[in-house]
């Protein structure tokens, strides 16, 4: 079982801004930030529901070596819509605009995006409606 996950960013400030919007309609929010000062060198950023982060953004000095994909699990299709819009309102590149994937199986609603630093970033719902 996975108790959370990350992904590096290049531009923190500007990727902090993205998830602050992107998550919002899921119910995530930003529960926590740590600068240098706490981490040795960096900054991060934990989303989730309070008090827990689940997914943490990072600064890096290097280049994003490979992009990631991960998916939120929402209870509802409309969720699904508002966080696509919601973080092409915030500046995402659509990857797959909200819809059935029937080839994962018959009710797998989902939508991607493409964060600022190119990670696939998907919301899904798995129920009939």
């Amino acid at each position: 079982m996975i108790d959370h996950t990350g992904v590096t960013v290049a531009d923190f400030p500007t990727s902090r801004a993205f998830y602050e919007s992107a998550l919002a309609p899921l119910g995530f929010t930003k529960v926590m930030e740590l600068g240098p000062e706490i981490t040795g060198g960096f900054h991060t950023a934990g989303f989730g529901e309070a008090p827990k982060p689940e997914f943490w953004i990072s600064s890096t000095s290097k280049a994003v070596a490979a992009a990631v994909h991960i998916a939120f699990r929402v209870t509802s299709r409309a969720q699904v819509d508002a966080f696509h819009a919601a973080a092409l309102a915030a500046g995402a590149r659509d990857n797959g605009a909200p819809g059935l994937r029937p080839h994962y199986h018959p009710n797998y609603y989902g939508a991607f995006v493409l964060d600022p630093d190119g990670h696939n970033i998907e919301a899904v719902c798995h129920e009939p409606v």
